[in-house]
């Protein structure tokens, strides 16, 4: 005779009785993208939800499923255990260390996210969320761009930039990865008409960030992943033509499209103007001349660096030195470039320790089925780009949007069908 277990409150967020966890997980693949105010509630209800389910399990002695993945999460772990140590050495006040540890804590979000996700069925449900929320994010952007009227528009580039609730920045590499998930996903998508609709998607996506959004980051990163895409898409013995494709791709793209070939100019005329007259007041020149201090100070302190939120004590002391009139920078700030962010902060071990980061994420993905893989390896790759350009983890929105995305995308792949979680035995009692 099968015994019968009482339900718990444990048993209640973890299963399916009533799945207020799924719900949670749902509004933060949802939300990225949208509103910061909405990301922010949906980073607190996952958190709030993550440590619930812990402290609950433990109370009922029920364990929780371990996550498939293995790399990832002592990574993550690694990585704000070595920020966590900084602070003893850090020369940074003590607001701008601590601050910048907090913004290193949306890393907790991809455990949080594959942990919390208990098999391919909700995981589905969570890349529906995502899904619905990028087309609504494309589908404005669009229609600011064809002068429609778009109340919910809260950026203040809506009207130039046709960003929707960010820059343009972040939405051209946040609507890239929305491409690439669709593009690779595409075999999955329900219904008849399920992989057209998928294509159309991605198709609108990408023609959004290389002729309507003005962002370089995200039209260098829309070139990356076609590129990848592309070369998958080839015979084997062919593969190795990813080493020019890039550059065709760069180069049809300057020839087509009017926003590609005025921002690669642009580059090309800031960097001119920062490396022969010295001029750092230009987007580019500002992240040249950023670029150049945090080489200095990694220079300076090659070992264990300046410590967690070091770079604005560091940016203006060098720049005193260069100008002893300089009015301090308020705020923690960043060097424009992630890897560059790490060695100032955890010197040349910090930059290993990221490119580390990324490799475990990478080392996860090859265990899964080949759709779930290139969706996920294409999203690292265009956090791998979009790091060089910009502090792409440590910034708010697009930070956010990785951590949620690599979450959703790990879990996805690594997760197990419903029909394939086996139930944990019960305990007979013993004679």
């Amino acid at each position: 005779m099968r015994h019968i277990h009482q339900a718990t409150p444990a048993t209640i967020l973890l299963k399916n009785t009533i799945n207020v966890r799924l719900v949670i997980i749902c509004m933060a693949a949802a939300s990225v993208g949208l509103s910061m105010v909405i990301v922010s509630i949906a980073k607190f209800l996952l958190l709030l939800c993550g440590l619930t389910t812990l402290l609950l399990s433990r109370r009922n002695q029920q364990g929780i499923q371990p996550p498939p993945t293995r790399f990832t999460h002592i990574a993550v772990l690694l990585c704000l255990l070595a920020f966590a140590a900084s602070l003893l050495w850090s020369i940074a006040p003590q607001a701008d260390a601590l601050a910048s540890l907090a913004k290193y804590g949306k890393l907790l979000v991809i455990v949080l996210m594959v942990s919390l996700i208990r098999d391919r069925r909700e995981a589905t449900y969570a890349l529906g969320a995502f899904v619905v929320a990028q087309v609504f994010l494309v589908a404005s952007s669009w229609m600011l761009f064809f002068r429609l009227p778009v109340p919910w528009a809260s950026s203040n580039m809506a009207a130039s930039h046709y960003a929707v609730f960010s820059s343009y920045l972040d939405q051209g590499i946040i609507s890239t990865v929305f491409a690439a998930v669709c593009w690779h996903l595409r075999e999955l998508a329900p219904g008849r008409f399920g992989k057209n609709a998928a294509v159309l998607l991605a198709l609108a996506a990408l023609l959004n960030v290389l002729f309507v959004l003005d962002g370089r980051s995200g039209q260098v990163v829309a070139i990356a992943l076609l590129s990848v895409a592309i070369m998958w898409q080839l015979p084997g013995k062919y593969r190795a033509a990813v080493v020019v494709l890039p550059f065709l791709l760069a180069l049809g793209l300057f020839l087509s499209s009017t926003k590609v070939r005025e921002r690669l100019s642009l580059v090309k005329t800031e960097a001119s103007s920062y490396s022969t007259q010295g001029v750092s007041s230009t987007s580019t020149g500002l992240r040249l001349g950023y670029w150049r201090q945090a080489l200095t100070v990694i220079s300076e302190r090659p070992l264990i660096g300046a410590g967690v939120g070091s770079w604005r004590s560091e940016h203006n002391r060098l720049q005193r030195i260069q100008n002893p009139a300089h009015q301090d920078i308020h705020g923690v700030g960043t060097p424009h470039q992630e890897y560059l962010q790490w060695g100032v902060q955890l010197g040349i071990p910090g930059i290993l320790l990221f490119c580390g980061l990324m490799l475990s994420m990478l080392k996860d993905t090859l265990r899964m089925e080949k759709p779930y893989a290139r969706a996920a390896q294409s999203a690292l790759l265009a956090f791998a780009v979009a790091c060089l350009f910009n502090s792409s983890l440590y910034d708010a929105m697009i930070g956010d949007f990785f951590c949620v995305v690599v979450g959703l995308l790990l879990a996805l792949g690594l997760s197990k069908a419903s029909h394939e979680v086996v139930a944990t035995p019960e305990l007979k009692p013993a004679p």
